[in-house]
């Protein structure tokens, strides 16, 4: 049974995300601090949904800290709706943002989305290629020169795409297919930081990268 770990301190909303996905057969814990998601990753839970406005996150943002201990996806779930704070989300580690209020249809939907691409990635191998740069998928990291790079979901699901495609120029719309599907919400920028966010992560020097390179007008490339 899948399981499920809400961190949301909104007794409403928790109670009612805890009941609808108890009753699509989710097996759910839910807390409403930080510090307490973080007790609960020794009960190993498959995905996370993290509200930012937790009681004692107030000196770290919320998925920094989940990402300093954990590298199960995340997805956020919260009332602040500005780009700029999706954009903070994503950069510090979250899979997935959603705007409250939201359709609990389309939450089980991202659910399921982001554990399927997890599964597939964890049933694969390492791949391999001659630029120093491999891709552990069971762990779901980078490997430079031996040296494990952890990346977020999304990162990572780039990379992939990357790696198995060199020099094959992908616009941000196939980026965007790629990690989220063609009918989720997703904002051209976030594919931006992504690439920055994995540049400063490979790259010797991120602002003249060797590996991923920017086609002005068209979008991103891999070059061994």
């Amino acid at each position: 049974m899948t399981k499920v770990l809400i961190i949301e301190d909104d007794n409403m909303l928790g109670d009612t995300l805890s009941l609808y996905l108890q009753g699509e057969e989710y097996e759910v814990c839910r807390v409403d601090t930080i510090w307490g998601g973080l007790l609960q990753l020794e009960t190993r839970p498959d995905i996370i949904l993290l509200d930012l406005l937790l009681p004692d996150s107030k000196e770290k943002h919320p998925c920094a800290l989940m990402r300093e201990h954990t590298s199960v996806p995340i997805i956020v779930i919260s009332s602040l709706t500005e780009v700029s704070e999706r954009i903070r989300s994503l950069t510090d580690g979250a899979d997935d943002f959603v705007c409250k209020p939201f359709s609990m249809q389309e939450l089980k939907a991202r659910i399921e989305a982001v554990l399927r691409r997890y599964t597939l990635l964890k049933s694969s191998p390492v791949v391999e290629h001659d630029t120093g740069i491999s891709l552990d998928l069971a762990r779901r990291t980078i490997l430079l020169n031996h040296r494990r790079i952890e990346t977020t979901f999304s990162e990572f699901e780039i990379m992939k795409l990357f790696v198995a495609h060199p020099g094959k120029v992908f616009s941000r719309y196939a980026l965007i297919e790629a990690i989220r599907g063609i009918d989720a919400y997703i904002h051209d920028r976030t594919i931006d930081v992504h690439i920055t966010n994995l540049r400063k992560k490979i790259e010797d020097n991120p602002k003249t990268p060797q590996y991923i390179q920017t086609v002005w007008g068209v979008g991103y490339k891999f070059t061994p």
